[in-house]
């Protein structure tokens, strides 16, 4: 007879990456629509001054799907913990974008 220790849920450190991945996605994307409508931009700004919010509001983006992905022990107890972890982590992320996107903007769009 033979036993097999099969799995079915990810690992945790697997979860927390794919957050962490999905959260700098959406954060690029975000940065992204503002980089796309603000064209050419202002001949005072550097020249490739697009580089600075392209890495640093996608790492923000990360920073707030690994905050999310910290209140995972909160969300899987049940109830109402579990709909305060998601309020939080969405709040907490969306915190984290914001700042990242002013820190990426400051100096060119964001004056």
């Amino acid at each position: 007879m033979t036993h097999s220790n099969i799995n079915s849920k990810p690992a945790a450190g697997i979860t927390s990456l794919r957050t962490v991945l999905i959260g700098a996605g959406i954060a690029f994307l975000v940065i992204s629509y503002f980089l796309i409508g603000a064209g050419p931009g202002n001949p005072a700004w550097p020249k490739y001054w697009q580089i600075k919010p392209l890495i640093m509001v996608p790492m923000a983006g990360a920073a707030g799907g690994a905050f999310y992905a910290f209140l995972r022990n909160i969300r899987v107890l049940g109830g109402w913990k579990t709909l305060a972890g998601v309020v939080i982590g969405i709040i907490g992320y969306l915190f984290i974008l914001w700042i990242g996107i002013v820190l990426g903007l400051n100096g060119t769009m964001w004056d």
